[in-house]
């Protein structure tokens, strides 16, 4: 029910099984193979415990453990961990907040309602710390909307996040509620209205760059709507997708050099000015094109600060 964008990989339904495979008596000889160890097992036991976790409720549990009495030639690839050396940091594990999402638990009844939030957020269910929502509508709402809808609005007098104070706030909101770890909301916009760009449609075009002060502002306004709610914002991404979608949905594109010029001279700024310690993430998609994105924008001094 948790939606996600569609540059993440949908779950595989059904069960998780990992088999451990423990050497239970000695008395082998090693070969070495090119790239892998062979282990000439001269034994009579080998033992492996299966560990499984399922949509019923097991969660890395114990089911069975497996007892091979034949003599085995085992050919595995040497791997040698150092906890000592670490990378990167895990910042959690979880799902969106979408309109479509509120809008279908919102069919249920409450109690049922709760019972999904529970699964989800409940220190007995998956226990979300990771969660993402959308600035604007996107591909998982029920239409589309934004949040300055009056053309040449360029002070944005009349921002307001009401479409959202019906639903995704408040499964926001119950979804706080129940969780004891608390979760982290990275929020994303999938287009900019289509009055501030250069195609004044929903989908595809860009941004126009006089409005780029304009576009910053409208991320600040939102974070703060968002905390005189309750829902504190810990990061945003600049633009879902922003190589596009081929026109299928809300969409806007950005360029690395684009984006990059954004980041520095308008929302860095802006968040600074208003008091904003939001994480900003750049080149929200997928792998293709990474070291270009990292390069052109983490490679200006003035960008990557």
């Amino acid at each position: 029910m948790m939606n996600s964008s569609h540059s993440s990989v949908r779950p595989v339904r059904g069960l998780a099984v990992l088999v451990l495979l423990p050497l239970t008596t000695f008395g082998c000889a090693d070969r070495q193979t090119g790239d892998e160890t062979t282990s000439e097992v001269d034994r009579t036991t080998l033992t492996a415990t299966v560990i499984q976790t399922s949509r019923g409720g097991d969660k890395l549990a114990e089911i069975a453990t497996l007892e091979f009495s034949e003599p085995t030639v085992i050919d595995l690839p040497v791997i040698a961990l150092d906890p000592k050396t670490e990378y990167q940091t895990i910042l959690g594990f979880g799902g969106s907040f979408t309109e479509s999402t509120a809008h279908v638990l919102g069919q249920l009844s409450e109690g049922k309602r709760q019972e999904v939030i529970a699964a989800y957020f409940g220190p007995g269910g998956a226990d979300y710390t990771l969660t993402r929502t959308h600035i604007n509508s996107s591909d998982f709402s029920l239409g589309n909307y934004a949040y300055a809808e009056v053309p040449g609005d360029t002070q944005l007098e009349h921002f307001t996040i009401e479409e959202d104070l019906d639903d995704i706030i408040p499964l926001i909101k119950d979804s706080m509620s129940v969780s004891e770890s608390g979760f982290r909301i990275i929020a994303s916009p999938w287009t900019a209205p289509p009055w501030m760009k250069d195609n004044n449609a929903w989908n595809d075009g860009a941004l126009e760059p006089e409005l780029y002060p304009r576009w910053a502002l409208y991320f600040s306004k939102y974070i703060r709507a968002y905390e005189e709610q309750g829902i504190d914002i810990w990061g945003v991404t600049i633009e879902n997708e922003p190589l596009g979608n081929g026109g299928q949905w809300e969409s806007m594109t950005f360029t690395p050099a684009s984006m990059a010029e954004f980041l520095k001279d308008h929302l860095g700024p802006r968040f600074e000015q208003d008091g904003i310690d939001a994480k900003i993430l750049i080149y929200d998609q997928n792998r293709d094109h990474l070291e270009e994105w990292a390069d052109t924008i983490l490679g200006d001094p003035e960008a990557a600060k």
